[in-house]
């Protein structure tokens, strides 16, 4: 019989709030994170704004020891351990670095790219011939496996430990993998995730595509708008999102506070058939990713009450919501609600999914519905779909009992888990 499976701990580093508490302060508020960037325009980005997590010295201090951030210079590992950390310990564990090694526990942290600053700074110490100087840990802030590394290391996992990376939609599909882990019995709890750096030269090749927004760099935190009419491009965030996840029967035993219950998910892709290419999704594979969600995890269509969409603000908005109609077979009224994390905090990458999986559970336990910041002026095609009031642009108390979270990615692929709200 497979386990059940829920979520004991959280944590988050995003662009509009740092820790739970901030970034729950910020959804309920709709506050932006999105802020002008100077050292874009000096390198003359169409792009200027973007979403960056502050993070300063003391807070770094209060995770990593002296040592360990001795030529330290990899933003998104950075994120990754603080989020990973405190949902580490919001699950009721303690960070010792003499505890012993817990076999009971996994981790799957991913990302896109790890240490693009690090790679950086070795290629001009090499150019200069300076090999020597490097440092000792340039190998593990440059591997894609590094945050994962890192995280095992400080917390002693002894399960599974690895990284996954599969553009955008890492973190729900480390979130399943972690899922299915338990799910199967081989391991009890796994700490799951997603990180992404932040900067140029992660940014640049977004900007080339012509993909990023380049119409508010004088109104940074009206740049990110998903679904609506005016929409131009993305906004690149970053930042990092973590979950505890652990079989219900373990939680039980030693008390653990519950946020919510994973029912189940799906990961396929689109195999770059049928319209989808490198860069754009295969509706077909899209809505059926959708389906087999909702068949894995035992429900019907009708009881999902919100949707926390990819919804990047480009011109695959109105597809998406077009695949979400169709694979649930409900339009207009009927339709659920639906939002996008990213209208605060930008696309955030790599970390996008983890951050709006972690979005989507404090709205579930907390009961309510973030805002679509920037959308008053909604997408005529989607309004053809779905009622205006499915998108809200304002937060409101609302019952909430099933979330369905999907995420899309580059390379045609996608992942989609539901959640669901845990009564004892």
């Amino acid at each position: 019989m497979k386990k059940r499976v829920v979520i004991t701990g959280l944590g988050v580093v995003a662009p509009n709030g740092v820790g739970l508490s901030a970034f729950t302060k910020a959804l309920k508020e709709g506050t932006s994170g999105i802020t002008f960037h100077k050292a874009l325009k000096d390198l003359n980005f169409s792009c200027q704004i973007g979403g960056v997590p502050k993070i300063s010295e003391v807070l770094k201090a209060q995770y990593f020891t002296e040592l360990q951030l001795r030529g330290f210079n990899s933003s998104g590992i950075l994120y990754g351990c603080i989020a990973g950390i405190d949902a580490w310990e919001d699950a009721g564990f303690q960070t010792d670095s003499d505890s012993p090694l817990d076999y009971d526990t996994g981790l799957i942290f991913g990302t896109g790219t790890s240490g693009v600053e690090k790679f950086r700074e070795a290629i001009y110490k090499l150019d200069d011939g300076q090999v020597r100087r490097l440092g000792s840990t340039v190998v593990l802030q440059t591997m894609a496996s590094g945050v994962s590394a890192y995280l095992s290391g400080m917390l002693g996992i002894g399960n599974q430990v690895t990284t996954n990376s599969s553009a955008c939609t890492t973190g729900t599909e480390a979130l399943i993998m972690g899922f299915d882990r338990i799910q199967n019995g081989k391991s009890k709890r796994m700490l799951v995730g997603s990180c992404s750096d932040h900067g140029p030269y992660l940014w640049g090749g977004f900007d080339a595509m012509r993909v990023m927004t380049y119409k508010h760099n004088d109104s940074p935190e009206a740049g990110s708008r998903p679904m609506s009419a005016t929409a131009s491009g993305f906004v690149p965030g970053s930042g990092a999102g973590a979950l505890v996840l652990e079989s219900l029967e373990s939680a039980l035993e030693r008390g653990a506070k519950i946020y919510a219950e994973v029912l189940g998910g799906e990961i396929n892709s689109g195999g770059q058939r049928h319209g989808g290419t490198l860069t754009a999704p295969n509706a077909e594979a899209v809505q059926r990713c959708i389906k087999k969600a909702i068949d894995n995890s035992g429900i019907e269509p009708k009881e999902i009450d919100v949707i926390n969409g990819h919804l990047t603000a480009t011109s695959k908005d109105v597809l998406e919501i077009e695949n979400w109609t169709k694979a649930l077979d409900r339009k207009g009224e009927a339709f659920p609600y639906i939002n996008s994390t990213k209208s605060l905090i930008g696309h955030c990458l790599a970390a996008a999914g983890a951050i709006e999986c972690v979005a989507s559970i404090i709205q579930l336990k907390s009961q309510f519905l973030a805002p679509n910041i920037n959308c008053e002026d909604l997408h005529p095609e989607i309004i053809n779909l779905i009622h205006a009031e499915c998108i809200p642009t304002r937060s409101q108390e609302i019952n909430i009992d099933i979330v369905a979270k999907a995420s899309f990615g580059f390379g045609d692929v996608n992942a989609c888990v539901l959640f669901k709200r845990f009564k004892a």
